[in-house]
This record gives C-alpha cells, structure tokens and sequence, in this order.
C-alpha cells in the first residue's frame, strides 16, 4: 500500500493489489480486498483490524455507500458498492460496475483483459500512532471512497472476482472496439 495525501482536502489514498483476483461475476458485479489488515504498504503504514468499522458504521447511520470511483476521480463514478464490511482479512467489498456509464464499461472490458486489477481506498486517517520501527498504524479511518485503480501501492489489494460475460457485454465491447477502431482511422486521415 501506497499512501497519497489530497493537499486541498486531506484525503490520503492507498492503493493496493492483492494475491487474489479481483472478482468480476454477470459481466458487472465485482468483489475483492480493498485494503488487508497487517500489511506493511509501501508508504510503511499498516492497517489495523476494526479500522473501518467506526466510519461503515457511521455511514450506514447516515444511510449513506462508499463511492465506487475510477482512479480515484471524484468526476467519475462507475459503479456501487452493495457490500463493504471487514472480516478478519481486511475491507472487502462487493459491487456492480455500470453498464450505462462509459467507464463502467471501460472498466469491465479491462478487468476482463487482466489490465485493471486494483483497488485502492481513499480515506482520512482519525487515529493513528508509530511503532519502534518507523511505521505508521491506522488504527481509525474515515473511509471515503473505494477506487479500481491500474497502479495499487499495495500490491496485494486486487479485484478477486468478476461475473460471466454477458451478450450485452459482448456486445458492447465490439462496439467499442468499432468505434476505436474508426476514431483511429480518423486521426490518420
């Protein structure tokens, strides 16, 4: 795991892959680690267990979802997360990716080519303290958003699992590919 603080907003984001795969099941329903407890990240943080619980918490008082992003894009949403909760593992979640927004699409074609695999979590840390080794543990986050990511910091947080290709998938991915192919054409003429 990686750590990225937002200057304007405070917002850090860790990014991470996993040893399993992201999930992907029906074309659009994605599962996977996020964030796994224990880890040492590349920003030599470590999470620890119960760290999101006060925030899963919170929002679901609110009646309020971690937001599904692309590359940690607030402009871009691409799906939901109908699941996010913590096992003793980690932050696992489980969403759908959506078909009738562009990157949604994008998306699930580049999971499904093995291109995209990472999930990425973007967060404020509430508390948190440092060890006899330099490392930083997370003990309470706010956590804000779950981002598919191509480059996670941590490189075990991974998309474990994705659905069976739809025909409307198929179909869509032809298209698109139809249309890049003409835009190409396009831009040698």
């Amino acid at each position: 795991m990686g750590i990225d603080t937002g200057p304007e907003t405070g917002l850090e984001r860790k990014f991470a892959r996993f040893g399993e795969a992201l999930e992907v099941e029906d074309g659009h329903v994605i599962s996977g680690y996020a964030s796994l407890f224990g880890d040492v990240d590349q920003g030599n943080d470590v999470v620890e267990a119960g760290a999101y619980a006060n925030s899963l918490k919170a929002l679901s008082a609110k009646g309020t979802k971690v937001k599904m992003l692309w590359q940690h894009d607030p402009t871009q949403p691409i799906g939901i997360w109908d699941e996010v909760r913590e096992d003793a593992k980690g932050l696992w979640v489980k969403g759908r990716l959506l078909d009738n927004v562009a990157k949604g699409r994008e998306a699930a074609v580049l999971i499904e080519a093995g291109a995209i695999d990472g999930l990425s979590i973007g967060y404020r840390t509430t508390k948190a303290t440092k060890n006899s080794k330099g490392q930083r543990l997370l003990k309470e986050l706010e956590l804000w958003e779950v981002s598919l990511v191509t480059f996670p910091m941590l490189p075990s947080a991974r998309v474990a699992g994705k659905s069976e290709e739809t025909d409307l998938d198929r179909s869509l991915r032809d298209m698109a590919a139809v249309f890049a192919g003409a835009r190409a054409d396009l831009a040698r003429r």
